[in-house]
């Protein structure tokens, strides 16, 4: 399954600064995955030591949080989009 992957300006280094690429993969998993074999790298920075999703990066296979859904294993139908979000933090 193809699907769109939008990029934060943060990791667009590893994207030679592409805001958005195709990945392919059934699953989240499969995606980061291809991702990774594309743009080397870029899995390190949104999976930690155990491979799971790190905790302040947000991943929205369309419009659903994955971590509500399968975590890696929610299914990225062809034409998903799939945004990579890292969390913001902070105040006063």
């Amino acid at each position: 399954m193809s699907v769109t992957v939008r990029i934060p300006t943060i990791l667009r280094t590893y994207t030679g600064g592409q805001a958005e690429v195709a990945a392919e993969g059934t699953n989240l998993g499969e995606v980061i995955a291809d991702l990774e074999a594309k743009h080397t790298g870029i899995a390190a920075r949104v999976l930690d030591d155990q491979g799971k999703l790190r905790r302040f990066v947000n991943v929205y296979v369309n419009d659903d949080d994955v971590r509500f859904e399968q975590g890696l294993e929610t299914a990225t139908p062809d034409g998903a989009g799939v945004s990579i979000i890292p969390a913001v933090a902070g105040g006063c």
